[in-house]
């Protein structure tokens, strides 16, 4: 017996003085944590691996713009113009019946951080925005009530307010991966259907508190004031637990392209029912139906068969830099880096591979690791310069893992366009050009 656990010493201390030894933690050049943890890279490794030059004696040379002053003030602040790139991607609906179907894309691969600027929120339509006079809107609320009531927008502005990091994502997002084949498409093309913002609103319970819940109901139809007449059936749970109705993303009046002046949030719950443009809740004893809820927004499976009313957005990742777009400069150190997400809660691990999966390193999560809301994570590379196949695994508070493609497919197949979470795939070339890859 302690023969066995000086054995066991021995080998823990081998084992810490191997990874004091080397910050390699997976293969292909995937570092420890320490990187960031610990700042081991710093200490004179930076200039030859980071990309920074020596400083040189002199004194640093007065460019153009200390010569004179800057432009003024002005009433609503812009990106700079050398941003300019920093734009949604729009893609309207192949020969769409009606004007105004399509999407336009957040470009997350030259985003950082977990907040997505109003400007950059992706924006899904299915008959475009409507210009909505907010003095004449209403939302009214009846059905299996005992008090229908209608709201102004003062109205709703008198009751107490709550605020909610929270990602929104379209039940189609990456759904451009469901493919025999790997697209040529970057992150915004592929995986833009995502974006997460602070949104501020009154609790939808105290609401449906006010107008008295029928004991016979049991859902909820949710409709917009677009032209479409978007509308979905939500179960009267999720309303009474954490949905807003929202007049505020990031500090400021909802967008319109984001459902100004009123819209509903479902936290986790897919994009589609976070319906925009809020008009109308009817409270019903059961899902009417609606053409949204079916001939959209079911779950295709490879036996014909369909999931319907499968709400919440499965857990996922997706690494955003270093992706298609974004050609790396030579060998050396990067940061690899990302977004995770699930609709059931806090993301609690996500780990990084540089070798297709066959190897695994965890990832540092920068806080703060919010429920439903989206998570930063950051893995340090130290790149040879050879091909690399870059991969990001999240798992969730519940246990929930990101299923590799194969699994996927297996289950579900390729037949289907909605709620694809499987691990997705970046290869990087000699030249340091990232492309899609179905790995």
């Amino acid at each position: 017996m302690r023969k066995n656990r000086d054995n066991k010493n021995r080998d823990n201390k081998s084992l810490e003085s191997k990874e004091q030894r080397s910050d390699h933690a997976a293969g292909n050049g995937l570092l420890s944590r320490r990187v960031f943890l610990e700042g081991a890279l710093l200490a004179g490794a930076a200039g030859s691996t980071a990309g920074s030059t020596a400083a040189l004696a002199e004194p640093l040379a007065v460019p153009r713009w200390m010569t004179a002053p800057g432009a003024q003030f002005s009433g609503y602040g812009q990106p700079s113009r050398f941003e300019a790139k920093v734009v949604r991607g729009i893609a309207p609906a192949p020969n769409p019946a009606t004007e105004g179907i399509g999407t336009a894309r957040t470009p997350l691969q030259l985003l950082n951080g977990m907040i997505t600027p109003n400007g950059l929120h992706f924006d899904r339509s299915h008959s475009g925005t409507p210009d909505i006079d907010p003095d004449q809107h209403r939302l009214v609320i009846h059905g299996l009530v005992k008090r229908p009531l209608v709201f102004t927008l003062e109205a709703l502005s008198r009751y107490p307010m709550q605020s909610r990091i929270s990602f929104i994502e379209c039940a189609g997002n990456s759904g451009a991966l469901n493919a025999a084949q790997a697209q040529p498409l970057n992150v915004q093309a592929i995986h833009g259907l995502i974006s997460c913002a602070e949104w501020t609103g009154v609790r939808l319970a105290t609401l449906l508190d006010e107008a008295g819940v029928d004991p016979s109901a049991k859902w909820v139809v949710a409709e917009g004031a677009d032209a479409a007449g978007m509308s979905r059936s939500v179960p009267l749970a999720k309303c009474m637990d954490d949905a807003l109705v929202c007049l505020y993303q990031n500090g400021e009046r909802v967008r319109p392209s984001n459902g100004y002046p009123i819209r509903l949030l479902l936290p986790g719950f897919e994009g589609n029912m976070n319906v925009k443009w809020l008009r109308r809740l009817k409270l019903v004893d059961a899902p009417v139906m609606t053409k949204d809820e079916t001939s959209k927004y079911t779950i295709l499976l490879k036996d014909g068969k369909a999931w319907q009313f499968v709400f919440p957005m499965e857990v996922k990742s997706v690494i955003t830099q270093p992706s298609p777009g974004l050609t790396l400069k030579g060998p050396g150190f990067y940061e690899i880096s990302g977004l995770a997400w699930s609709g059931n809660g806090r993301i609690r691990q996500v780990e990084v591979s540089a070798d297709g999966g066959m190897s695994f390193a965890p990832a540092v999560l920068q806080e703060p690791v919010l429920p439903k809301a989206v998570t930063r994570f950051r893995a340090a590379w130290q790149w040879n310069g050879g091909p690399a196949v870059l991969q990001s695994r999240a798992t969730d508070e519940t246990g929930m893992v990101q299923p590799t493609r194969a699994a996927f497919v297996a289950e579900r197949g390729l037949r289907g366009q909605y709620h694809y979470n499987a691990i997705a795939s970046w290869r990087i070339d000699e030249k340091g050009e990232a492309t899609n890859a179905l790995a």
